[in-house]
């Protein structure tokens, strides 16, 4: 049986007060024996999220890792540098960065392999446009970004992964999935990795991305396919999250 895993992504908020005092209160609420929950934090705070949380259920992520291992890139985080911090998972490809910052298939694909040579879980964030929701190119774009990753790395490197599907089109925009259109994006994406291997397609988590919030979470996590929540705005706040979590 998949394990389940409630994911918050803070994005570009919080200062470092409001980021500990986050933390401390999230993993107070979780109790011992308690797994799969994490928090991918702003790179400035992983040190000080890290000493908060160490010897509790909660884990730590960092929002993106660098293409490449080490050099003269500015403004880069190396994988190594995650794992220094005490990252155990990596969000690659978020819409935010394929969006804003250019991050294309091919580099996503590139984050994902360099995150697992340092042996951090690449949180593979796929998802389509409200544009490609209307043309009905959806599954289009799933292929084309989860087969980036395959081509690159390799069916089974999906096995210590893990897929978040961002539906873009109901982030923020008025519209909502429904639960049954999530799940039947989960299933697909599930479907298209069982064709290249049922072990790994029967392993690995898949997230949902799109608003999840403690009044909608139990719904959309009975679905079959859906393994988990990326949180975003929920997560900001640590009654929210943990009931999130608890919706499990």
């Amino acid at each position: 049986m998949r394990q389940s895993l409630v994911m918050g992504n803070w994005k570009m908020n919080g200062s470092r007060s409001e980021g500990l005092a986050l933390a401390n209160a999230i993993a107070a609420g979780l109790k011992d024996g308690d797994q799969g929950i994490a928090v991918c934090v702003p790179y400035v705070y992983l040190s000080d999220v890290q000493g908060a949380i160490e010897s509790t259920p909660l884990a730590l992520g960092g929002q993106n890792v660098a293409d490449q291992s080490s050099g003269a890139y500015t403004g880069e985080i190396s994988a190594a540098m995650l794992k220094e911090c005490g990252c155990t998972y990596a969000l690659v490809g978020h819409s935010e960065r394929r969006s804003y910052y250019g991050d294309t298939d091919e580099s996503v694909a590139t984050r994902f392999c360099q995150a697992q040579k340092e042996g951090i879980t690449p949180v593979l964030c796929i998802g389509e446009t409200l544009e490609e929701r209307e043309s009905d190119t959806t599954f289009a774009v799933i292929d084309r970004q989860l087969n980036a990753v395959i081509n690159m790395a390799g069916i089974d490197a999906l096995a210590d992964s893990v897929i978040a599907y961002e539906p873009v089109w109901a982030i923020g925009t008025g519209k909502t999935a429904s639960d049954e259109q999530a799940q039947e994006v989960h299933r697909y994406i599930r479907q298209q990795i069982a064709a290249k291997s049922q072990a790994v397609a029967d392993k690995i988590q898949i997230l949902y991305g799109g608003s999840v919030k403690p009044d909608n979470a139990k719904a959309i996590f009975a679905m079959p396919d859906i393994d988990g929540g990326l949180i975003g705005g929920a997560s900001l706040d640590a009654e929210s999250f943990l009931a999130i979590y608890q919706s499990i």
